[in-house]
């Protein structure tokens, strides 16, 4: 992060800004301070409950990763997928860390979309107290939409992402819904004279649809936003405050957590979760645990088990995925080998990577150049899968 915000004030062309913090070189120093750009809400921890995680460092580098015709050291790995943390849990022992840009075990980071997959979690919890119910019409949480091309949508075809609502998830587009949806958010600057919007008010303007609800697989990030929205409704709480009496204490962070809000107090479910990269591994170790009481293990067993291949293969994700044996549930991809791996993904290289069989855990956060890097999207699942089965080699 040589030369950003450096100085008082810093030089312009050292400066991150709300115009350039999702873009390199910027991103890099912004991904480790998004609420110095964005307005947040806290996800209090509680001190006095920390999860320990035992320490029994593995030596990582006798991993290889195919690429192509060969393969890359693990080092050369971390290197080209522009990590910033890496932790490594097995058996819920902290096995290995790797920092950089920067970065240490308490400083919070962005997950992007890694955020919904939280939120995924979150509903399964609530489902379990009977609080709200995913087979539920959205509009019996939240009627302002039934004016919208949400009208008739259950909660689960927004679980898992086949909401026949039209609008175009592209993170480089420069005009457009996305960028009306994103200054809502607060993550974009209004233009010149343009008056402020909210998160809320944005959804009255999506009226179009580009197929029926229970469509194939269409990944769009206002679903999320919505289903926080009905988990807000629901329970009459803060979406906040939700994940920190359910899942943020319970879990045992260690540190506490951020999510970006509106004008209006509103959050970004969608992706603007900030942790540290030790508390986002032990979100995953509660997955690899089948929920250690926290998630009901039913509804990770669903996760794991219960989506639709043909609504994958069909849809508009299995092409991001070649060769893989992909399902998408309750906002996790599964890969579905013989030990599945549960894993959330968000633009930028964030990942969070759960096989519970062999109960580990991989959680990366990056600085990448790109929202989306193929290349890298694809050799970060093949690292995950290598670490496991390096970890399984060495344990057996």
């Amino acid at each position: 992060m040589t030369g950003l915000m450096q100085g008082f004030p810093p030089p312009p062309e050292g400066r991150v800004t709300l115009a350039n913090w999702r873009t390199p070189p910027f991103n890099r120093w912004a991904f480790q301070h998004v609420r110095e750009l964005v307005p947040s809400a806290d996800i209090a921890n509680d001190p006095n409950r920390v999860r320990t995680l035992p320490q029994a460092s593995i030596d990582l580098s006798g991993v290889r990763v195919p690429d192509g015709d060969g393969a890359l050291s693990f080092d050369a790995f971390l290197e080209r997928t522009g990590t910033d943390a890496l932790v490594v849990l097995h058996r819920g022992r902290l096995v290995y860390e790797h920092y950089a840009n920067a970065m240490t075990a308490a400083t919070p980071h962005i997950l992007m979309s890694v955020s919904k997959s939280v939120l995924g979690l979150l509903v399964g919890i609530l489902a379990g107290r009977g609080e709200l119910d995913p087979e539920a019409p959205v509009t019996a949480y939240v009627p302002e939409v039934k004016g919208t091309a949400y009208a008739g949508a259950r909660l689960r075809d927004l679980l898992d992402m086949r909401a026949g609502v039209l609008f175009d998830e592209d993170y480089l587009a420069t005009g457009g819904a996305i960028i009306e949806y994103r200054k809502a958010t607060l993550w974009e600057p209004l233009a010149p004279g343009q008056a402020p919007s909210d998160l809320r008010s944005f959804y009255a303007t999506l009226t179009e649809r580009d197929g029926a609800h229970g469509r194939p697989f269409h990944y769009i990030s206002i679903n999320t936003d919505l289903l926080g929205w009905a988990i807000e409704r629901a329970t009459g709480r803060r979406y906040a405050d939700l994940v920190g009496e359910l899942l943020w204490r319970p879990m045992g962070a260690e540190r506490s957590a951020y999510i970006t809000v509106d004008r209006l107090g509103a959050p970004r479910c969608a992706g603007g979760l900030c942790c540290t990269p030790r508390d986002l591994a032990r979100l995953g170790q509660v997955f690899a645990e089948g929920g250690g009481g926290i998630v009901p293990e039913g509804w990770l067993d669903d996760i794991v088990s219960g989506g639709d291949r043909q609504a994958w293969t069909q849809g508009a994700g299995a092409e991001n995925y070649p060769g893989l044996p992909m399902c998408y549930r309750s906002l996790w991809y599964v890969l579905e080998r013989t030990a599945p791996m549960a894993f959330a993904i968000g633009v930028f290289g964030q990942s969070l990577y759960v096989d519970r069989a062999n109960r580990v855990v991989m959680a990366k956060l990056s600085s990448q150049a790109l929202p989306i890097d193929q290349d890298c999207k694809m050799l970060t699942i093949r690292a995950a899968e290598a670490v496991r089965d390096f970890l399984v080699d060495s344990d057996g």
